[in-house]
């Protein structure tokens, strides 16, 4: 005798509740999956596009297989199990990828689809099938099949919204990542525990025991993520950061996988960063010695360059503008960080922060800020330094920290884009750099008045640079045809890193 399909449905408030917690519980992953990976593999447009696609092919995969499954077998089988297991996945996930990460360290394409791969396909996968089953199971007639259908889909797109609005305003402002990612998955691992018990009950018959080995995964998952490596002293809410002890007085800050700021806790002329010397050599012949300056740093980190101008030119005003609170947090506890009237420190944006600052007010803008291993393309276009170009003084200068590696596009394409806005620019870099045969940093440097390339050459050889000027002719044979980078189209990811 065939069960009446009423008598198969849950609850409507059950059926709800599941479908709208694993539909958020895959958007949760997706989000934090993001920030998992980012120390090993940095953010670029590749790491987002990535973990977004293998998130959509996971959630594609898994609504097609449940739906095929609940035509098959009696979805009141397979539900509870499917929570457990995809929670204890969700789990797992931090474990996986710590351990991958310690391997697959850097930016290839290859490190990053791997360790996106692990963050998000499996337990996506999993509770996406959730969604079809509760629908199935739900379903009393053909008459009502659009009304159950829709209300089931409106709760579980409903469910992914509010996952992610709340997770990336709310939950990843006050907790870190990876508790973020255990506490959904544990939460998703009682949802099938109580889940079972109800379908027991409702279906003895039919709703069997969870599996033996479904519950030791569950409860083994946590035990492997309080176990896993984690490369980050502190979790903030753009990066993994820690810092290290070079020394007495050094001090290391470390944002993901670079070195974002050097930082001597006794001496802060001590400049221990090349790129950092060749801006302060742009810095040092601004105006007479000693003299004070209005700068403005698009970028904090460690604030080393701040600190320099405090100590060299007193009286200088300096306002930094960092996107990162806890970075702040973290150079205000372990890099003796004091801020004042003087030495102020904005967080926010830098594009927004430009758009606040008053016009003709700055001698000196510094350039500084990275989102992972690039500039981010919102602070590269003519747009953006037409905002510069309104903050400085009639012979104020922009002088902005650029990384690239052979062919060097973006810096090609970022001098381009200088030239369109600023009449002067220089370029700053090491020769083998200028040749082809090396990557790194470099340092472009712009104003409306003529810049004294002479004397900053003088200045960096002072501070045991062995850098090249290039301007005038040479520096247009450097740039060539390269576009020139506006809002519309900013590519910066592409041109830095070259598929391949």
């Amino acid at each position: 005798m065939t069960e009446p399909a009423g008598s198969r449905a849950l609850p409507d408030w059950v059926a709800a509740g599941v479908t709208f917690l694993a539909s958020g519980s895959v958007l949760v992953l997706e989000v934090v999956g993001l920030r998992l990976i980012a120390p090993y593999v940095g953010v670029t447009l590749q790491t987002s596009t990535a973990v977004i696609g293998f998130a959509l092919a996971a959630i594609a995969i898994g609504a097609w297989g449940g739906g095929a499954v609940a035509d098959r077998t009696d979805p009141r089988r397979l539900l509870a199990p499917l929570l457990v297991a995809g929670g204890a996945l969700v789990v797992a996930v931090l474990p996986l990828v710590r351990f991958a990460g310690a391997v697959l360290t850097g930016p290839a394409a290859g490190n990053v689809l791997v360790l996106a791969a692990v963050a998000v396909v499996v337990p996506a996968a999993l509770l996406s099938a959730v969604p079809p089953m509760v629908v199935a199971l739900q379903l009393g007639s053909l008459a009502e099949t659009g009304s159950v259908v829709g209300r089931l889909s409106g709760i579980g797109t409903l469910g992914g919204i509010v996952a992610t609005f709340a997770t990336g305003f709310v939950l990843v402002a006050v907790l870190p990542g990876s508790v973020i990612l255990v506490g959904t998955g544990v939460v998703v691992i009682v949802a099938g525990l109580v889940l079972a018990v109800l379908l027991r009950r409702r279906a003895p018959g039919v709703a069997g025991r969870l599996p033996v080995g479904l519950l030791a995964l569950a409860v083994a998952t946590p035990v492997l993520a309080a176990l896993a490596p984690t490369p980050c002293e502190r979790e903030t809410a753009y990066h993994c950061a820690r810092v290290e002890t070079d020394g007495d007085t050094g001090r290391v800050l470390v944002l993901d996988t670079l070195r974002h700021s050097y930082v001597d806790l006794a001496d802060p002329t001590h400049l221990e960063f090349e790129y950092v010397r060749a801006v302060a050599a742009v810095s040092d012949v601004l105006a007479p010695a000693g003299e004070p300056l209005s700068a403005l740093h698009v970028g904090g980190g460690g604030l080393t360059l701040p600190r320099y101008l405090a100590e060299v030119r007193p009286g200088t005003v300096s306002r930094v503008l960092e996107v990162d609170p806890g970075v702040v947090e973290l150079d205000t506890e372990e890099l003796g960080l004091q801020t004042s009237d003087r030495l102020q420190v904005r967080v926010g944006d830098g594009r927004v922060g430009l758009q606040d600052e008053p016009a003709g007010e700055r001698d000196l803008v510094v350039g500084d800020a990275f989102g992972g291993l690039s500039v981010p393309w919102q602070l590269t276009t003519v747009e953006a330094l037409d905002l510069v170009d309104d903050a400085l003084t009639d012979d104020g200068v922009y002088a902005v920290n650029l990384i690239d590696h052979p062919p060097l596009a973006f810096v090609r394409a970022e001098l381009a884009t200088l030239r369109e806005v600023f009449p002067h620019v220089l370029l700053l870099a090491r020769a083998p750099v200028l040749a082809g045969a090396d990557g790194g940093n470099v340092v472009a440097v712009a104003s409306r008045s003529p810049l004294p390339a002479e004397a900053i050459a003088d200045a960096m050889a002072g501070h045991g640079l062995a850098w090249q000027v290039v301007r005038g002719a040479q520096l247009s044979g450097f740039v060539g045809d390269a576009d020139v980078l506006t809002d519309d189209h900013a590519p910066v990811d592409q041109l830095l890193t070259p598929y391949g």
